[in-house]
């Protein structure tokens, strides 16, 4: 039996599950009529979503069938991060939206904060982009755990390598 026990808390997405939505709104934008013929793209990259279309009221479409498609694959809207939409010529706009992954060290020092200032017993540590937190009682790392689901980061938080 381990004399401690530990998790990590980072700041992550299943690439995967962004690719499948990605390709779901492509094939409603495709088939919808009101968008049918906007020539709309959207392009997934490696940190971020291109979208190009004629209108704002497109692109607001876009918006609202990308989040819903996300949200059914259980991914967390927080990940996204909009762009200013821009002009980009032939009455075309055009928007990036970047995807957030990894814990910022500002956020990292709040959540370690929180863990010292409310369980005595527990040890938090910043690792990059990831905090450990550690103790002699799994239960208490469950109150922790508890604990920062009630706050509201403007980052998704996974829990991680439960030990």
């Amino acid at each position: 039996m381990a004399s401690t026990y530990s998790f990590d808390i980072v700041s992550d997405f299943d690439r995967q599950e962004l690719v499948n939505a990605v390709d779901q709104t492509v094939r409603e934008i495709k088939s919808r009529y009101d968008l049918k013929d906007t020539q709309t793209t959207v392009e997934l990259g490696e940190e971020a979503i291109n979208i190009n279309t004629d209108s704002e009221f497109t692109l607001d479409a876009v918006h609202t069938i990308l989040t819903t498609k996300a949200a059914k694959r259980n991914l967390s809207l927080k990940i996204f991060d909009y762009g200013k939409s821009e002009s980009a010529g032939g009455n075309r706009v055009r928007q990036e939206i970047k995807l957030r992954k990894g814990i910022s060290s500002e956020i990292a020092k709040q959540i370690s904060k929180l863990i010292r200032d409310e369980f005595k017993k527990l040890q938090a540590s910043i690792q990059g982009d990831t905090v450990r937190v550690s103790a002699k009682s799994k239960d208490d790392l469950q109150l922790v755990i508890q604990r920062l689901k009630q706050e509201d980061y403007p980052v998704a938080l996974q829990f991680t390598n439960y030990r």
